[in-house]
């Protein structure tokens, strides 16, 4: 299996090295580097932005390759986050060998890392994104005994010059193929240099979003990746999201992660689903459907979700989208496949069935069941998302979920099995928690949850007291009210935030 795994792998590192790339050393980076003879190495590194930054160097020896691969370099650490002082702003950034990987754009062949940051010290910056992360890791496995394991939905959208012999068929663009899915090219050539990049994709498909403007078309589409450790989960949507963008620079389009382009259309979703694994299973289903251990996870996120858009939902227009009949949650409630709801617990080929043997009756080998598919979703985040933030906070709130005595009786309250929105569904809905309606609101949940993030040191008191500032910062607590019908505004205000993290 591990021979076929590196054999199958589109990452061309990995079948050169012949091992998984969460082994690679030193040595096999310097290895491929000469048997390639590659010329320049990029450290790659996320910024307060939410985007990826780069230091480029040129290999000069393998002395100085070497060199920079064991110790790092300094960076300006108060022009990469707003937080740190220019006076002791010094940083080490230090390459994590699993997430190297071949440029597939440079003319010649360039190799990127990932980086972490550390102090003068030589101790991990604790408010670096990726260290939030990492110590939200290792203390949800320490006080659960379970390993937390996630992967995103992408949902962006491709716009473009307004195509004429196949236009868009308004907010019918579900699973549409070329030559109607306009952009179908690009989404494909997306999903292969994200695998040769180390992505481990699912699948990609055309979305819901599409319309068209007197002089523009505007197409959405997905990329959904298969469930990893939950660090690799969020390495790989960040470098997801920059080959989209430098795709789109390619091909003269605009690619945009916004939770809204325009009022009354499909929104953008970063949708996360997560599941438990232990002993290397997985731990959300058993013989009579969802476990409780999955239940209590649930509720956890559920009793947090109204502060976790601190960090999933982090411009105005991300609250343009978590609006009533759109597909995406306003309400605090979980389900069974019932897109309405803020914790989604999709299909997940629980039962053993005959499906393959009944669509292929001339199958005669017996069929393997596959356990282990069953996740559940988080639909609020959306493109706007910090997601290293977003994902130890997930964690945290799972974390608590577990822990916590009165959890499966609150998975029990807050189950949900119709659409909330209906008339005849009004005392349901009136029983509810809503989520925040501005950033405003939102930075109100997280001061009142502040303490929770708090715990076992995972989020720094700083870091809190930041997102608090900056979404108050955008004054939107009555938004909706100044942009109601208000056409030209709702315009700028998207414009403004087309290219959010």
């Amino acid at each position: 299996m591990r021979d076929l795994e590196v054999l199958m792998n589109p990452n061309e590192m990995v079948r050169h090295l012949q091992k998984p790339a969460g082994e690679f050393t030193k040595y096999d980076i310097i290895k491929y580097i000469d048997d390639h003879n590659i010329q320049m190495v990029n450290f790659r590194y996320v910024g307060e932005d939410g985007k990826l930054k780069t230091l480029n160097f040129v290999i000069t020896s393998k002395d100085y390759l070497e060199s920079i691969l064991s110790t790092g370099e300094r960076v300006d650490g108060s022009s990469l986050f707003s937080y740190i002082d220019a006076e002791s702003s010094d940083l080490y950034v230090i390459p994590r060998y699993r997430t190297a990987f071949v440029n597939p754009f440079t003319s010649e062949p360039a190799l990127e890392i990932l980086c972490s940051f550390y102090t003068r010290d030589g101790q991990p910056l604790e408010s670096a994104p990726e260290y939030i992360l990492k110590k939200a890791c290792r203390v949800f496995t320490e006080d659960t005994g379970y390993v937390f394991k996630a992967m995103g939905e992408l949902e962006y959208y491709i716009i473009s010059e307004k195509e004429d012999l196949y236009p868009a068929q308004d907010q019918k663009g579900y699973h549409a193929s070329a030559p109607f899915a306009n952009w179908e090219d690009i989404r494909l050539e997306a999903l292969q240099l994200i695998a040769r990049c180390g992505g481990k994709v699912k699948y990609g498909h055309s979305e819901v979003g599409n319309f068209s403007t007197e002089t523009h078309m505007y197409e959405q589409h997905e990329i959904e990746f298969n469930p990893v450790d939950a660090e690799e989960a969020v390495e790989q949507l960040i470098i997801a999201k920059w080959i989209l963008r430098m795709l789109g620079k390619k091909y003269g389009v605009t690619i945009s992660f916004a939770p809204k382009i325009t009022v009354g259309k499909a929104g953008s979703g970063l949708h996360i689903h997560m599941l438990l694994e232990k002993d290397g299973a997985n731990c959300m289903v058993g013989d009579n459907g969802l476990t409780d251990t999955a239940k209590r996870m649930i509720a956890g996120i559920l009793d947090r979700a109204q502060s976790l858009t601190a960090f999933g939902n982090t411009i105005p227009t991300s609250y343009l989208r978590l609006v009533p009949h759109q597909e995406a949650p306003t309400m605090v409630c979980w389900g069974d496949s019932n897109r309405s709801v803020l914790v989604r617990v999709p299909l997940g080929w629980v039962e053993k069935t005959h499906m393959i043997k009944d669509a292929n009756p001339q199958e005669r080998g017996e069929v393997p069941y596959i356990p282990g598919k069953q996740t559940v979703e988080f639909r609020v985040p959306d493109g706007s998302a910090d997601i290293y933030h977003l994902m130890a906070g997930i964690i945290m709130a799972a974390r608590e979920g577990l822990l916590a005595e009165g959890s499966l009786q609150q998975a029990k309250e807050l189950y949900v099995n119709v659409n909330i929105f209906k008339p005849e569904q009004e005392a349901v809905l009136n029983r509810l928690k809503a989520l925040p309606r501005s950033c405003h609101e939102s930075a109100e949940c997280l001061e009142k949850d502040a303490g929770f993030y708090h715990q076992r040191d995972v989020f720094p008191e700083g870091t809190i007291d930041h997102f608090i500032s900056r979404l108050r910062s955008f004054d939107d607590h009555d938004l909706s009210e100044r942009l109601y019908k208000n056409t030209e505004e709702i315009r700028k205000l998207v414009e403004q935030y087309m290219h959010c993290m």
